[in-house]
């Protein structure tokens, strides 16, 4: 995939969409030929009436205020092309792709304050997590749940807390950060380094002591985490995954099955805990954050040493005075709150027939 960084620009004619986007506290724009402009929304997809169906004229004219020509040349040759760019105090990580040989867009709006941990209502856990000098933390959810929000205040409070070097290996980079008692440099894959695993290479001879790596995509770069986390650094991460239990079957899996058992071995020494979020609707408006919590105690390296990913959640179940809690129990809890409707949360449970029974 290519990537283009973008500065600062004016957009005559994005900039209404994108002064509504804000106004509306949207987190995605979408831009496809033959249909409204539409936002996402506390989750859900709206479609701005105000303006007509996108022709592909309309289309090229805004796309050409966002990319640079090397980008749209790029898009013809049907490459999907990664940028972000800024606009009115906020950034928007854009992905230009085709889509039946049309130009299309997809923007995600950053803002630019880096929220704290209470403020985005995220559990105790995430303090013990940037407390720590060394080990793994992977923060799992679907895409749009808030995941890189996280990563950007744990990266903010070890930031303003402790005097570290703080490496963050983006694709493209979303939050800005500035140095506080922390030093942070930030990299883009594309334009600052070539992938994941060559920057993750030359991370060790940088200095580090907290890296955060956006997303964790392919073997290599999965590896390179672990080591890494091994040789006595923070690793912070993301991975596209539905529970803690999952996330760790998802990591051993990439490798063949000959390393398995080595992986599972080192997953369980460096590993410091996996919180796995959803980002639900409130009945009030806006979204409220559901987040599973693993804590990797003896326990639960005993059972990934031992390939019993499967009772995982069973543990976590039991382990409750740790701070660990499964999914489920914290949308239970939500909805006997009235925060969240029994519907939006059966939308995300893990086991719908479980969460029924705690809620009657």
């Amino acid at each position: 995939m290519d990537e283009t960084k973008q500065d600062s620009v004016k957009l005559p004619e994005f900039s209404r969409l994108l002064d509504l986007a804000i106004a509306k506290g949207a987190s995605d724009i979408h831009i496809v030929v033959g249909s409204h402009p539409l936002l996402r929304i506390d989750g859900r997809l709206l479609p701005v009436t105000s303006e007509p169906p996108l022709t592909l004229g309309k289309v090229n004219k805004l796309l050409s205020e966002i990319a640079k020509p090397e980008a749209l040349e790029k898009l013809k040759n049907k490459s999907e092309v990664d940028f972000s760019f800024e606009f009115s105090g906020s950034r928007f990580r854009t992905n230009l792709y085709l889509q039946k040989d049309l130009p299309a867009a997809s923007l995600r709006l950053i803002l630019n304050n880096i929220k704290s941990f209470s403020e985005l209502g995220l559990p105790p856990v995430v303090e013990y997590f940037t407390s720590q000098s060394q080990g793994l933390v992977i923060i799992s959810g679907p895409t749009g749940h808030g995941k890189s929000t996280t990563l950007a205040s744990m990266v903010q409070k070890i930031n303003l807390d402790r005097r570290e070097h703080i490496i963050t290996i983006e694709d493209p980079i979303e939050y800005l950060f500035k140095s506080e008692k922390s030093l942070i440099s930030q990299r883009e894959i594309g334009n600052d380094t070539e992938n994941f695993p060559a920057a993750l290479r030359s991370a060790l001879r940088q200095d580090p002591n907290v890296i955060l790596i956006g997303e964790m995509r392919d073997l290599e770069t999965i590896q390179a985490a672990l080591t890494i986390a091994e040789t006595g650094h923070l690793v912070l991460t993301t991975l596209h995954t539905n529970s803690a239990a999952q996330t760790i079957d998802r990591i051993v899996g990439v490798f063949p099955a000959y390393q398995q058992q080595q992986v599972r071995s080192q997953l369980a020494s460096v590993m410091l805990g996996v919180m796995s979020q959803r980002l639900i609707p409130k009945i009030s408006g806006g979204r409220v954050v559901a987040a599973e919590v693993m804590i990797n105690n003896s326990a639960i390296r005993m059972l990934i040493r031992d390939d019993k990913i499967y009772q995982i959640p069973n543990v976590i179940q039991t382990s409750a005075s740790e701070g660990m809690i499964l999914l489920d129990k914290v949308l239970a809890e939500l909805i006997s709150r009235g925060d969240v409707s029994l519907e939006d949360a059966l939308t995300w449970s893990i086991s719908p027939k479980s969460l029924k029974m705690m809620v009657y």
